[in-house]
């Protein structure tokens, strides 16, 4: 990856995890960053909270002192991509997605956009195989006749030679994914669940340590945390497992 920024490295376990806020009331989403303010460091704000709450949903994070992983997964043509990555550099993310599969000049297009909106560049990840598609659904629905690790790296490849911050990838593609990109590669991996835990949605998933050990730089997790009785207890085991 040729980035402004180096890969995120050795760090805190704290500083790995990334709270999915999967919520469509923003008071429901700033009172559970209040009561894991100090745990937690990283929230992710998608496409249901901010079609819901727009702006002022990043600017709550950022008003509490949290980063913002905008979960939108830009896909359009190069112009419209590049369009919103400059307002989302304009909030103040530090980190974005766009999926892998529009494209190498759609990935360019969002990269030039980054690099010249102003202020702090939000890093760009690329989401190549969605977590709820296995391999059956590849093929009989959109017609991809590799695995999913296949065209999971495929797609990094993309996202590698148009410049791209790293890729979004479940962590049973981590560890390829990590010898292929190198080091300085971002990896994020949602589909973390702790041991004994339902998969829900999620066809491809392992549980935090198996994931960090396979290479991914930040783990995203909503469910068990958001649905736990205790979000701060639950993100406290997550971190524990991690590694503090």
């Amino acid at each position: 990856m040729t980035v402004a920024e180096s890969g995120p490295g050795p760090r805190p376990a704290r500083d790995r995890l990334i709270v999915a806020l999967d919520t469509l009331e923003l008071p429901a989403a700033e009172a559970l960053v209040d009561r894991l303010n100090g745990l937690v460091g990283h929230f992710k704000v998608g496409s249901a909270l901010f079609t819901a709450a727009g702006p002022s949903a990043v600017e709550m994070v950022r008003r509490r002192g949290g980063e913002v992983f905008l979960d939108l997964k830009f896909h359009d043509i190069p112009a419209t991509v590049a369009a919103a990555v400059r307002a989302a550099a304009r909030l103040g993310v530090g980190l974005l997605t766009v999926h892998a599969s529009g494209g190498s000049t759609m990935l360019e297009a969002a990269m030039a956009a980054a690099r010249t909106a102003g202020g702090a560049r939000p890093r760009i990840v690329a989401v190549t195989v969605l977590t709820s598609l296995d391999r059956a659904a590849l093929q009989r629905e959109l017609s991809v006749p590799v695995a999913v690790e296949g065209h999971a790296l495929h797609l990094a490849d993309l996202a590698r030679a148009a410049g791209c911050d790293g890729v979004v990838a479940s962590p049973r593609e981590a560890a390829r994914l990590r010898a292929i990109l190198g080091p300085a590669a971002v990896i994020v991996t949602p589909g973390i669940r702790l041991g004994g835990e339902g998969a829900d949605d999620q066809a491809r998933t392992a549980t935090p340590a198996a994931a960090v050990r396979a290479g991914a730089d930040y783990l995203v997790v909503g469910r068990p945390i958001t649905g736990a009785a205790d979000p701060a207890a639950a993100a406290a085991a997550i971190l524990a497992e991690v590694g503090g």
